[in-house]
């Protein structure tokens, strides 16, 4: 049997993207290059692999039962055929995508404009905020780095925490309360950093453990926004200490909460067919320093 490899790319982006459109525009192929080659992939597995579904299209069971094992299959090819080659940052002309909220761009972001535009004037940084949904963008080949608070679930991402912070309150310096208490905390009114509008999170908890609630005054996106309010009126606001106090405006300052919080870490992730590309390694790596650069001046 004559083995087309290309036919198992063609199948994990359709299985990832359930569109001949989306997977498509993926693999930057016309969708009648698509549609035909999906149309190999049926002739040669004997399935649909997709059946339409009112406007939307639905993996068969056969191709839910392969789905992983064909993205494995893939990983594997793109590593093996992937250059071992050392990079020179200086001849380095390429665009990557990295994925972060506000918080860790505007600490990090600072940090990586010297270094690339000495080192490497030729690659262009695009970030990415949160995504809307719960697609995972590094898996689907979108996102070249991703930095959160989650370590990856999938065995095909791999990950590294260069960096563990912890929360903290954010206000004037001029308060009238104690936020650093309970009870100060609980009677100033807050800002809500949540880019889905959430006016609950683990705060909450900590305060209805101990017979306590706020004031949610503002629910806001952004850090940026959090911290024109809290310097404008007698808010406060909880963020990442080290993350959150590089951004920091003359009259503001950081009070510890009342009670230590969970450890917020910023785990940097990447997809396992990146791991011999030499100008994503270069580049993690770059990522990585400025994060721990970042936890070393606490």
């Amino acid at each position: 049997m004559h083995l087309d490899l290309n036919l198992l790319t063609a199948l994990d982006a359709l299985l990832e993207e359930r569109s001949v459109g989306g997977a498509a525009d993926r693999l930057r192929l016309s969708q009648p290059a698509m549609s035909r080659t999906l149309g190999r992939i049926r002739k040669a597995t004997g399935d649909e692999i997709l059946v339409r579904s009112g406007r939307a299209m639905l993996p068969t069971p056969y191709a839910e039962q392969i789905r992983d094992e064909v993205h494995q299959l893939v990983t594997r090819a793109q590593v093996v055929l992937s250059p071992t080659a050392e990079v020179d940052p200086a001849t380095l002309s390429r665009t990557f995508t990295l994925q972060c909220n506000d918080v860790i761009a505007g600490a990090l972001l600072p940090r990586l404009v010297a270094p690339l535009a000495v080192a490497a004037p030729g690659v262009c940084l695009r970030v990415l905020g949160e995504a809307d949904t719960g697609a995972d963008e590094i898996r689907r080949g979108r996102v070249d780095l991703r930095i959160s608070d989650e370590v990856p679930r999938h065995a095909d991402t791999r990950s590294v925490t260069p960096l563990t912070d912890s929360l903290a309150v954010v206000g004037r310096r001029d308060l009238p309360h104690d936020p650093s208490v309970w009870a100060g905390f609980a009677a100033l009114p807050h800002v809500v950093i949540s880019r889905r509008g959430r006016t609950r999170d683990r705060i909450d908890d900590l305060l209805a453990d101990r017979g306590l609630h706020r004031r949610v005054a503002f629910t806001v996106p952004t850090l940026d926004l959090a911290l024109r309010t809290v310097a404008e009126h007698g808010l406060v606001a909880v963020a990442p200490a080290l993350l959150g106090g590089q951004a920091l405006a003359p009259g503001l300052r950081t009070y510890p909460l009342p009670e230590e919080a969970p450890a917020v870490p910023a785990v940097l992730a990447w997809h396992a067919r990146h791991d011999r590309d030499a100008a994503h390694r270069w580049l993690r790596t770059l990522v990585a320093e400025a994060l721990a650069a970042i936890g070393r001046s606490r």
